[in-house]
């Protein structure tokens, strides 16, 4: 099967010749997080030299970016396996970058099914600290253990030097192992974030169907037909679709071109510039929905998984009432989930309906926002930011 995004022969040279950290980082959400961590970093150490396997954002924070990882992202056992090559042939082109250039310090930012496999080669090579070498291999955002592949922690403790973590009672999840754990705070709750969306009661629907081309394909029609219902009753308002660029803007724009009764009304936004203010949401499974949820943004999760891969998650998937995380730690679905089969668009718009509708609602979210924060703050328990982690794991690399 053909790379769906080109792959170079090899990736670049360091900028300066040499590299102090390696960041890899392999959806938009790691690119962005990683990126905020990097600003921390270098404020505290300018003289750093990090290059990446990451994008746009990360590029923007000054890092040089050796291949942009978040122009084709795949989720899901089926989205994998269809592109088993193009993951192959990045996996050794970034192997072979490591044996040349050496970096002192890897920072694996989530994307674990890529990263792990890296981290576990490294240290067979020979490279890492774990396999006797010097390179000291950390890993900030955990997988999600918690819900799936438990056993996944055993493999990490062997081949990792630190884990941070960004929801606190992740650090229980690996306290039957060595590997050095900390919770650093979600970087969401950080006072300097600035996050997706603000509360505003006249503000339009927010309708957020991904980050990734694919499962927008699958979700966004079924958010179009919801706001065609909504918007047959509530005519003055609007929608807004907050997207990462291309190429997502493209699917989403097809699929308005397609459908032009049901796109009526929806403005579409690239991700950037100020929080504008909306009123509900309709919101994807993912890192979005946590953003939202801080922002005390009424609304529901909606998620549509390609019907193989979603067999296959409940099978594995045990223990785990929610699927936003958001939800997880409330432990309750504060954000109403509609699944699957149960992603109706009349349920949908009766659930917009109620939010814009009921100020009851409205402000439970706000209450449940800032229940969040609480829980979710940087500098909880011992008070050890990202910054602070990295610049542990820096000294190791140093010693």
């Amino acid at each position: 099967m053909a790379h769906p995004v080109p792959i170079p022969s090899e990736f670049p040279a360091p900028c300066d010749g040499a590299v102090d950290v390696l960041i890899v980082a392999g959806e938009h959400s790691g690119d962005e997080q990683a990126a905020r961590a990097v600003r921390a970093l270098r404020e505290r150490r300018p003289d750093l030299k990090i290059a990446a396997l990451g994008g746009p954002t990360l590029e923007a924070a000054g890092v040089q970016v050796l291949f942009d990882m978040t122009r084709f992202s795949a989720v899901g056992l089926v989205e994998v396996l269809a592109n088993y090559g193009f993951y192959r042939t990045l996996f050794f082109r970034t192997l072979e970058w490591i044996r040349r250039y050496r970096p002192r310090l890897i920072c694996f930012v989530d994307y674990p099914g890529f990263n792990l496999r890296l981290a576990e080669r490294l240290k067979q090579e020979g490279l890492s600290r774990k396999g006797g070498g010097n390179i000291v291999l950390c890993h900030y955002i955990s997988p999600q253990i918690w819900a799936w592949k438990a056993k996944r922690r055993f493999k990490m403790a062997k081949v990792l030097d630190a884990l941070g973590v960004i929801f606190p009672f992740e650090v229980n999840c690996y306290k039957d192992t060595e590997l050095p754990v900390r919770f650093v705070g979600h970087p969401f709750a950080q006072p300097e974030h600035r996050g997706l969306v603000r509360y505003a009661k006249a503000g339009p629907v927010l309708l957020v169907p991904g980050s990734r081309p694919k499962p927008v394909r699958r979700i966004f029609p079924v958010l179009m037909a919801a706001w065609k219902i909504f918007h047959a009753r509530h005519p003055e308002r609007r929608a807004l679709v907050i997207h990462p660029g291309e190429p997502v803007r493209n699917v989403l724009f097809e699929l308005m071109t397609a459908d032009p009764e049901a796109a009526k009304g929806i403005d579409l936004v690239e991700r950037g510039g100020n929080p504008p203010g909306v009123s509900a949401t309709l919101t994807s499974s993912g890192t979005m929905s946590l953003d939202v949820a801080l922002a005390g943004v009424p609304g529901a999760t909606v998620y549509l998984a390609h019907p193989l891969t979603w067999a296959v998650g409940r099978l594995v998937v045990r223990g785990v009432k929610f699927l936003n995380i958001a939800n997880i730690l409330l432990e309750r679905p504060a954000w109403p989930e509609f699944l699957q089969n149960e992603a109706k668009p009349e349920a949908l718009a009766g659930r917009v309906a109620a939010c814009v509708e009921d100020p009851e609602v409205a402000l439970g979210a706000q209450e449940d926002a800032a229940a969040l924060h609480g829980l979710l703050g940087g500098g909880a328990g011992d008070g050890c930011t990202t910054a602070d982690w990295l610049l542990e794991q820096l000294a190791l690399a140093e010693e």
